[in-house]
């Protein structure tokens, strides 16, 4: 009974310091419904329970958190309409992340539709090794739309995000999940540091539960993102739940919580941008 009364004077605090201060931005959750009209991808492993606007709606109102960006889910793999759905039916409180196919010469052509529909970016989510293809012309295509790259790849390909940002230097590209660099290989991290000298390149520290090998706070975890800290500055590097994902492991209070008060090593300014002014920079919310 004190946790779930600690639980909830924190999260109260959460709501107040959203209101008083900054709002916090949320870029990085996923939702899907079974629901007849809006079919699963062919083969998609989909968890029975459904990740509704709705109850993020609630999870957002009790943590103070104003704004959220929704990723396209694998789920539903390049049919977009759900998450079309959901964004008109939310206008203000969320934006849209697309995903399209990576093997179809017309994806391009696919993101310029789904842009003019209201998404405002793509995400790409090559394999591990070089016989996943990056997609140049798409990449090209974000550039001229001036939508953000979205990219959920191991570590092993932040050199290969490195070629394509030597010739699109002025690209915006958010990389997800810290490439979720193995917490046992700390080394490999540089490979994510080394994108610091392109400007508009962005990172979320939205793993550290998954990486961890430690109960939370993931101190391990967190010695990552402090390095990232180091190099990138806090005005390159956003928060995010990853929820419903995060309930595997955790809960979106926590995903919260290991930022804003676990986290010491930051400062009232750095926490500013991270939970909300650097998501600002990249995805542009109404007033």
């Amino acid at each position: 009974m004190r946790e779930i009364s600690r639980r909830s004077l924190l999260q109260g605090a959460a709501a107040s310091l959203a209101s008083a201060q900054e709002r916090i931005i949320d870029p990085h959750v996923h939702v899907w419904k079974h629901d007849p009209r809006f079919p699963f991808a062919q083969g998609a492993r989909v968890p029975e329970r459904d990740a509704t606007p709705e109850t993020l709606l609630g999870l957002m109102k009790a943590n103070g958190v104003s704004k959220t960006v929704i990723i396209q889910v694998i789920h539903y793999r390049y049919d977009n309409a759900y998450l079309a759905s959901v964004l008109k039916q939310y206008p203000g409180t969320f934006l849209g992340v697309c995903r399209v196919d990576p093997l179809n010469p017309a994806a391009p052509d696919h993101l310029s539709e789904l842009t003019a529909q209201g998404f405002r970016g793509v995400r790409i989510s090559p394999s591990g090794d070089a016989s996943g293809d990056l997609m140049p012309p798409l990449w090209k295509r974000c550039g001229a739309l001036k939508v953000p790259m979205t990219v959920l790849a191991p570590i092993t390909r932040m050199p290969d995000v490195g070629v394509l940002l030597e010739k699109m230097p002025d690209l915006t590209v958010v990389i997800d999940h810290m490439a979720d660099c193995p917490i046992d290989r700390p080394a490999e991290l540089e490979k994510l540091i080394a994108l610091e000298r392109y400007p508009n390149v962005f990172v979320k520290i939205s793993h550290t539960w998954s990486i961890s090998k430690q109960p939370y706070p993931w101190l391990d975890a967190q010695g990552y993102v402090k390095r990232l800290h180091q190099a990138f500055g806090p005005q390159r590097l956003m928060w995010a739940t990853d929820w419903p994902i995060i309930e595997d492991r955790s809960t979106y209070f926590r995903a919260l919580s290991v930022v804003r008060d676990e986290m010491h090593f930051l400062n009232a300014e750095d926490l500013r941008w991270m939970l909300c002014k650097t998501v600002e920079r990249v995805w542009q919310f109404p007033a």
